[in-house]
């Protein structure tokens, strides 16, 4: 089954540094089929039954072992990564893809953290939850957002990482090749 493995504050700075081809090796020794990755930011496509939340453990525990970091991961079926794009709650608003980011979470929140973060965003942002996603429109980019600085953070209570919309496409292309 294809599955899109995303690893959460890799490449970033000096800290949590991973070569995309040692990542690929180190999957690909673990036993995990047609390894792929996209851009240097732990975006990794690969074949595995596990469920998605096994294989999220599979693959940090890995790294854990292999390279000696501790990373966070969120995996998502190629159905479930599809269905985050057919929803797409935003595109009537969210029109520069490098500006639209979806938060990808290890498990859903709960209706009141949804409300106090959907709080922070300022006038200009949109902000939807579905599942275990988050869409969060920036028309002005994240560096200012209050609302990207907590989901950013570690304050949500489950594991998160974000993609913007470019790399979430991408990674549906990847996946359906």
């Amino acid at each position: 089954m294809r599955q899109i493995v995303l690893l959460r504050g890799i490449n970033v700075g000096a800290r949590n540094r991973i070569a995309m081809p040692q990542l690929r090796e180190l999957l690909t020794g673990a036993g995990f089929a047609d390894v792929r990755t996209y851009v240097q930011s732990g975006n990794v496509v690969l074949d595995s039954d596990a469920p998605p939340e096994q294989l999220a453990d599979e693959v940090a525990s890995h790294i854990c072992d292999g390279l000696g970091l501790h990373i966070d991961v969120v995996a998502r079926t190629r159905d479930e990564l599809a269905e985050v794009v057919r929803r797409n709650p935003l595109a009537d608003v969210a029109v520069d893809p490098k500006r639209y980011q979806v938060s990808f979470l290890s498990a859903a929140l709960q209706e009141e953290a949804v409300r106090a973060i959907a709080a922070l965003a300022v006038e200009s942002e949109r902000f939807a939850a579905i599942d275990r996603e988050l869409y969060v429109w920036h028309p002005e980019g994240i560096a200012r957002s209050r609302l990207w600085t907590h989901l950013a953070g570690r304050k949500l209570g489950v594991t998160a990482t974000a993609r913007n919309w470019r790399t979430v496409t991408a990674l549906l292309a990847m996946a359906e090749e």
